[in-house]
């Protein structure tokens, strides 16, 4: 390995800026970091990197994406490029010519704006694919879009009943029309043939190089185990790691069974055991509180509202009783487990704290506990974060006037709701602890898409440049907070703070150079910068 040397930029240390800089490498390891009033002096023969005016920063970790799965919607029929109707519908056939072999046609990642209701239909599929079997979850995975065939296949008519966790979308006479909503997917997703070892482990490849392409170098998997029909990509960490094939640093949490309880402890230890290895620990848990707003299944406090504004029946779901959560949670952070918990609406996220408040008083912050998405918060549950030791985990990209926003979400929620949504300023005020990841595939894994949005709450790139009207912009963060979010915080929550998320000499050579220096150009181009290099412990895993 040859020693390092990055010069020409300027350092951003995971914590503050600090101004023009030279980062110098020996081995796997930072030497030194040289400020522009100091002996320039590096190892002979070490190959030196010129920044050229851009950021060299640390290597960005995602606090919760699903790295596997992302890899296997890029290598299958992969959606996630089209944001209408028409053009979702002509990738699917293009694949479907693509490969007229194949039994089912997998992928997904499509886009619930693309269509009428955010729910897509059947005969659509049929009309491109024919008569094959068709399974394909949309890009937040709590629904999956399917075929006639599929549905025959599984028996789904207007006789069966929903699932007590999902719901089946149905014309007025009652007969399934081809979106399946959270536990219904399961009705289709337990017949699609099983990924095969060599398919896994190329999704796991696959997923790594494209995430170090944007600077990410590890990373929290925020479900290892079987869920929806999702393939457990537990063995693909395992064999990636003992081939040497992992290059990133991987936390996996692992799935909690929402129809058990405690009882499942004993397996999840198991699993902790038999999964972890190498650059791979299997140490976190993942519990779904609940579902998501835009199919009416996140858990609110109130009702939502119908087309007319009107208050509905519906609260939401909450995918684990209360007490049984807190129990749990308990039980969890007893054996050591870190506990990683996805919830949408408020009444989801009070349920998650609650379940916290009951750790005890010595263990709080200990096992460095975390909720994720967070789209409405309370204000009142604001200052718990702190208070119970609990991290923020920030999907930042979701808050801006999207058409998922706009469409499915704010007609629906009310307006003292919609004041509440990723509160990501609001929690930092009240001393919350900020991480950051994507949740790629639901949404793009690209980091600096979303520190941008956290920053200016519009969007950029794939609507628009920065958008037009930034949405609450009362909850932005400023942009060293969201680099810190994103690197020395998500680094904490997968407890390798002391090795990686932060420049200094002894750390890891986890790097990452900008083609440029978000801090000296418009908040307005956050969303510009590109990475040109990535370093895992001093070696390149990305650029030339």
């Amino acid at each position: 390995m040859r020693d390092l040397v990055i010069r020409g930029g300027r350092v951003f240390d995971g914590h503050r800026l600090r101004g023009p800089g030279t980062v110098v490498v020996r081995g796997t390891r930072i030497a030194a970091l040289l400020g522009p009033g100091e002996p320039q002096q590096w190892p002979r023969g070490a190959e030196v990197v010129e920044a050229g005016g851009g950021l060299v920063l640390p290597g960005l970790v995602d606090a919760h994406v699903h790295a596997v799965q992302g890899g296997l919607e890029r290598i299958r029929c992969d959606l996630t490029a089209h944001t209408d109707r028409a053009g979702t519908l002509a990738a699917v056939a293009a694949y479907a010519a693509a490969h007229p072999d194949l039994p089912w046609l997998l992928g997904g990642g499509w886009s619930m704006s693309a269509f009428p209701g955010g729910t897509p239909t059947a005969a659509d599929l049929d009309a491109v694919v024919g008569d094959r079997p068709v399974f394909l979850p949309n890009r937040d995975h709590h629904g999956a879009w399917v075929s006639s065939r599929a549905l025959a296949m599984a028996g789904i008519d207007e006789h069966t009943p929903d699932p007590p966790d999902g719901r089946i979308e149905r014309d007025d006479r009652g007969r399934p029309t081809g979106t399946l909503h959270e536990g219904a997917m399961a009705l289709v997703s337990r017949l699609v043939p099983p990924t095969t070892e060599a398919e896994c482990d190329a999704a796991l490849l696959a997923g790594q190089a494209y995430l170090h392409s944007l600077g990410v170098t590890g990373w929290q998997d925020a479900i290892v185990g079987d869920y929806a029909g999702l393939d457990d990509p537990g063995p693909a960490y395992r064999r990636a790691a003992e081939r040497g094939d992992l290059t990133a640093h991987v936390v996996g949490a692992l799935w909690w069974d929402r129809e058990r309880g405690v009882e499942q402890l004993p397996d999840l230890l198991a699993r902790r055991g038999s999964c972890s290895y190498g650059r791979f620990r299997a140490t976190s848990v993942k519990v779904m509180q609940d579902g998501v707003a835009e199919n009416g299944t996140a858990a609110l406090g109130a009702p939502y509202l119908d087309r007319c504004g009107h208050a509905t029946a519906n609260r939401g779901h909450s995918f684990v009783d209360p007490a049984a959560l807190r129990e749990a949670v308990v039980a969890l952070d007893a054996a050591g487990f870190q506990v990683h918990v996805h919830a949408i609406g408020d009444r989801g996220v009070r349920e998650a704290l609650d379940a916290f408040a009951d750790v005890p008083v010595g263990r709080r912050g200990v096992g460095r506990h975390h909720v994720a998405h967070l789209q409405m918060v309370d204000p009142v549950d604001l200052p718990r974060f702190a208070e119970l030791g609990v991290a923020a985990n920030a999907q930042a990209l979701w808050a801006c006037l999207d058409e998922q926003m706009t469409q499915l979400t704010l007609p629906y929620v009310g307006a003292e709701r919609a004041r509440w949504q990723y509160p990501f300023g609001a929690l930092v005020r009240h001393g919350a602890r900020l991480v950051m990841g994507s949740d790629w595939p639901v949404s793009s894994p690209a980091p600096f898409e979303a520190i941008h949005t956290a920053v200016n709450r519009t969007s950029y790139g794939e609507h628009g440049r920065g958008g037009t009207e930034a949405f609450l912009p009362e909850h932005a963060v400023d942009l060293v907070t969201a680099l810190a979010a994103y690197t020395s915080g998500s680094a904490w929550i997968n407890g390798r703070e002391a090795e990686v998320g932060t420049l200094a000499p002894g750390r890891e050579a986890d790097l990452v150079v900008l083609d440029r220096d978000p801090f000296a150009g418009p908040v307005a181009e956050i969303g510009a910068a590109q990475v040109v290099g990535t370093w895992v412990a001093g070696e390149r895993v990305f650029g030339s």
